[in-house]
């Protein structure tokens, strides 16, 4: 391709030139017609072609149609003779070629075929008159009119001679067939059009001859007769290509070379609509209607077509052909000619098309709308001409969904469920919104987020008359209740919101105003008068980015957030809003009372404990975390507001800026799926919580998360998800209690006495059964997060735990081995925790942790009761994780220290221990162990064969198991203790215990001079 660069060098081809290249070809139709079909010269190098060609309508077929085997012959045969070329028919100025001029069908001030000498009589009597200065229509109209016919032939064939030295000087080394020479001679002149015959792009043939077969577009035979053939397999691939681009895993896919192919001829066609072919037949009748004055070129009839799209009386094949070719010029925009005309130097002023980026990114219309928006939104100028251009293509987008592949992708299934039916003019997308408000079902959220990019491409709160249906269901409001503001003004939006639930509000605008609201008030960015005033407040403050960066860790919904607190701040306290912010933060407070995720009473009522507390804390983000340590300190007003807002976050975490970028990484890693910026729920939190201890977490992430968790267990309306499932179980069953932790152990009271009691039904829900579970879990992890366990042990930490640090259970499992040492209210507490998770082993949150995949692999279907007793039965499997192994018997170790920190043997022993124990049960206190006392007096009676059968398994498999390990015997411990450290210490040491300690033991019987040790002995053998 040499030859295309040298083109660059070459001067701008006049629409003559086009013309010439085309009748070049066609003078090859038959040897020695007109003297001109063997001659030599650049016309030789011409491939012959097929189809409609030039963009000349029917004229182009007729004129230009030539049969493969003609060219060969032209080919392998050098010419005879000379050719004699005609006198040319040009009227005074020179040659066509010389002067200049708008590309074909083109209204420029160049060279118009109907003004030529030989054909101004025939257009003047046959053609309409706004067809005059279109040469391309006017070959259309003259195409069946045999008489002018030689005359047009006669005066291309001049076109091709005066512009043979030019070609053959710049173009000589080109080769035949390949398309190569007309396409590059097209492919630098100033206003490119296509050729709808393929073969004459550049290397098309070659590039999409596979997708060709591929997609089954039909025929590339060069010897094709059908006409129209080549049109259609140019508009098969298109349909291909935009296809891909909706479909998730595409089963087909087109190569990028025809890719870049297809945009391409899409581009050449964008100048005059006559030059798609598969449009133009489809449309032509659909232009009559709709566009009939109508002047083609420069894209104008592709933009009356567009606007009538949506039209009842638009046919269909028309309207599917204009949305194929909207599709395009979405993946590409150089596809409409207006527009990339229009913004060419706005583009390029505001790099909106820098040459390093991806072609696939750079070449979307979302992209340049979003970086042209960007510039406006900035306060920079854009061309008035560019601007109406992103106003006409913003509208289109919002107006049919089916041109965003994002939202086909993502929303297929919900427009399919909720939306069938509802394609025209915006309702699908309204629609959509309407399920996101949560009036028809749910949304996904990759179709929430969707929709949420689509809403900031089009932009719709700049200007209301983007969207469709919001203009049209809104039109009578704003004519009465907005006349005062000028159409277009952002501000109508805001009076309509003015006007909300007034009576000059009507239904359909009210529900439309809604659905749009409720994505522009998720990103502060949408409202542009907010942005234009507080973008710099914005930047200062709250540490934002530009307006088309879309991967901000700062949430959108946190930016307000942190205007909001900032808005009512003093001169003393520092980083105040402008006063034109201030007043647009108000603004949009008042007006979305009833949507707005924040208080516009917070910095109000809350000025003096942010003095007395947090004066400090002037970091963006920290007042709200210090009001929140506070909160019981707080003036009733301050707490109210501060706990409303709260409970807020608790619904929507992502409002907390600081947390979501200190926590992006494990959100980007475990969280993604629950990570939108629109519905929370309290999802995201709670996975953060999950994932708190994942080796990716990050210092800061985890100390916001257990802040928040702190946060929460001051009332229990705070956890959103457990308020929602609960609510209406704590109104009646635990009245008048606030704390969370208090709220968790009522209604867990209550679930574990009906369960106990076996009741016929559960006097808490099944669902806030399901949420309460996941809240004593979460409980577990932390012992910060039960405040009575924490506040008993906190000197005991201190003394034992100091080096452990918090999270993990790690305090929890300090203190529990450190337990004996403990001071008695820790103890007793400690003791009061242990006996709960041996009834429920799932809330030991260390066992959990340390034989997670133990339990996957033996115990899948144990339920939460009785995993432990699961792990038991499989504790000397070979295929047990040594680290698993010993957890289960530190925790049978604790079990033998009581009979009521062992479930299983309680229950078997129900009727024997008071029988048989009594003497020991009426010493013993609730809140501390027996000992092993209990079990030590089962083990006699084992002996004397007088337990139950139930009991006397359970004491049996103590007795097989404290055999083999002396520390599962706490008696013998407890009386032998000196003993093993002096006579048995190497065995004591032993890391797999098998009976060595009990036999060193029986041994040195006669060594042991302590009476009690003596007599356990033989108890315990």
């Amino acid at each position: 391709m040499a030859a295309c660069g040298r083109v660059r060098r070459m001067f701008r081809l006049s629409a003559a030139l086009q013309l010439l290249l085309l009748a070049a070809a066609g003078a090859q139709k038959l040897p020695g017609q007109g003297g001109h079909g063997q001659g030599q010269g650049p016309g030789a190098n011409f491939p012959s072609f097929v189809g409609q060609t030039g963009g000349g309508g029917q004229a182009g077929q007729t004129l230009l149609q030539m049969p493969q085997s003609s060219q060969l012959q032209h080919q392998q045969q050098p010419p005879q003779q000379p050719p004699q070329p005609p006198q040319p028919p040009f009227p005074a100025g020179g040659p066509p070629a010389r002067r200049g001029g708008a590309g074909p069908g083109g209204a420029g001030g160049g060279w118009k075929l109907a003004e030529e000498e030989s054909c101004r009589e025939d257009v003047t009597r046959v053609c309409p008159k706004h067809t005059w200065s279109n040469n391309l229509a006017v070959l259309e109209c003259l195409q069946d009119v045999r008489e002018v016919r030689r005359r047009r032939d006669g005066l291309l064939w001049n076109y091709k001679e005066v512009c043979k030295s030019t070609i053959s000087e710049n173009v000589p080394d080109e080769p035949v067939g390949k398309g190569y020479l007309v396409s590059c001679l097209v492919d630098h002149r100033g206003n490119i059009t296509e050729y709808h015959d393929y073969r004459l792009i550049c290397g098309f043939m070659d590039d999409c001859k596979n997708d060709i077969n591929i997609l089954k577009c039909g025929s590339i035979r060069l010897g094709e007769k059908d006409a129209h053939s080549q049109g259609e397999v140019v508009s098969c691939l298109e349909k291909g290509l935009v296809k891909e681009a909706e479909e998730r895993d595409p089963k087909i896919q087109v190569s990028e070379l025809c890719k870049k192919a297809i945009l391409r001829v899409a581009e050449l066609s964008s100048d005059d609509f006559h030059l798609d072919r598969h449009l133009y037949f489809a449309c032509r009748d659909d232009r009559e209607r709709f566009c009939e004055n109508t002047q083609a070129g420069e894209g104008r009839v592709y933009k009356c077509l567009f606007n009538h799209k949506f039209e009842e009386s638009m046919s269909e094949k028309c309207r599917e052909a204009l949305t194929t070719r909207q599709k395009l010029i979405a993946q590409d925009y150089k596809v409409s000619y207006s527009l990339a005309k229009s913004c060419k130097s706005d583009l390029k002023k505001y790099r909106c098309n820098v040459e390093n980026l991806p072609r696939s990114r750079e070449a979307r219309l979302s992209y340049l709308l979003m970086c042209l928006e960007s510039a406006v939104h900035r306060g920079r100028q854009v061309s008035s001409e560019c601007q109406g251009e992103m106003l006409d293509y913003r509208r289109m987008l919002m107006e049919d969904f089916s041109l965003s592949p994002e939202i086909i992708l993502s929303c297929r299934g919900e427009i399919e469920h909720h939306c069938s039916g509802l394609h025209r003019k915006g309702r699908t997308l309204h629609c959509l919104m309407k399920v996101v408000r949560g009036e028809k079902g749910n949304l996904g959220m990759n179709c929430q987020q969707a929709l949420q990019t689509l809403i900031q491409e089009t932009d719709p709160g700049a200007d209301y008359r983007i969207d469709r249906a919001l203009n049209e269901a809104c039109e009578s409001v704003i004519q009465t209740a907005c006349k005062h503001i000028r159409s277009g003004d952002p501000m109508i939006l805001s009076c309509l919101m003015e006007h909300l639930y007034t009576e000059k509000m009507v239904e359909d605008c009210e529900h439309r105003l809604l659905e749009l609201q409720y994505f522009i008030s998720r990103d502060w960015k949408l409202d542009p008068v907010l942005y234009r005033k507080c973008q710099g407040d914005a930047s200062r403050l709250c540490h934002t980015h530009g307006w088309n960066e879309t991967s901000e860790l700062m949430p959108p919904g946190a930016v307000f957030s942190c205007l909001y607190r900032h808005a009512y701040r003093t001169e003393e306290q520092g980083r105040r809003l402008s006063r034109e912010c201030r007043a647009e933060v108000q603004r949009i407070l008042h007006q979305r009372a009833m949507d707005v995720k924040l208080d516009p009473g917070l910095q109000d009522k809350c000025l003096i404990d942010l003095g007395k507390w947090c004066s400090e804390k002037t970091e963006t983000g920290q007042e709200l975390e210090c009001l929140q340590d506070h909160l019981d300190d707080l003036a009733v007003e301050c707490r109210d507001i501060v706990g409303n807002l709260t409970e807020l976050e608790s619904e929507d975490i992502q409002i907390e800026a600081l947390l979501m970028r200190a926590c992006e990484p494990i959100i980007q890693n475990f969280c993604h799926d629950v990570a939108d910026n629109q519905i929370d729920s309290g999802d995201l939190m709670e996975c953060l919580i999950q994932n708190k201890h994942q080796k990716d977490m990050n210092e800061k992430c985890a100390i916001g998360v257990t802040h928040f968790q702190l946060v929460q267990m001051k009332d229990f309306r705070f956890s959103y998800k457990f308020k929602m499932a609960c609510k209406e179980d704590v109104l009646k069953l635990c009245p008048n209690i606030k704390k969370k932790v208090d709220v968790v152990i009522c209604l867990s009271t209550t679930v574990r006495n009906d369960t106990l009691q076996e009741a016929k039904e559960h006097r808490v829900s099944l669902k806030c059964r399901k949420q309460l579970r996941v809240e004593e879990l979460e409980m577990t992890e932390d012992i910060r997060l039960e405040p009575d366990l924490y506040e008993a042990c906190k000197s005991d930490i201190k003394n034992y735990c100091s080096t452990v640090q918090y999270g993990n259970a790690q305090i929890i499992e300090c203190l529990k081995e450190n337990k004996k040492q403990l001071s008695t209210r820790c103890h007793q507490k400690v003791f009061k925790l242990q006996e709960t998770e041996m009834m429920d082993p799932e809330l030991d949150y260390t066992l959990m942790r340390v034989c997670k995949q133990m339990i996957k692999r033996f115990c899948p279907e144990a339920d939460s009761k009785t995993m432990l007793q699961c792990l038991k039965q499989n504790k000397n499997s070979e295929l047990m994780d040594p680290k698993c192994k010993q957890m289960i018997t530190k925790r049978q170790i604790t079990q033998n220290t009581d009979y009521r920190l062992n479930p299983v043997l309680r229950k078997a022993c129900k009727a024997d221990i008071p029988k048989f124990c009594h003497g020991i049960l009426t010493k013993a206190k609730d809140d501390s162990e027996l000992e092993g006392q209990v079990i030590s007096c089962l083990k006699l009676r084992y002996a004397d064969q007088r337990l139950s059968s139930d009991c006397e398994d359970q004491i049996r498999i103590i007795i097989q198991e404290s055999a083999l390990d002396y520390r599962l015997d706490p008696q013998l411990q407890l009386h032998c203790s000196d003993e093993i450290s002096n006579l048995c210490a190497e065995e004591a040491a032993a890391q797999e215990q098998t009976g060595q300690v009990e036999e060193c033991l029986k041994v040195n019987l006669l060594k042991i001079k302590t009476d009690a040790c003596k007599k356990v002995i033989p108890n315990s053998l």
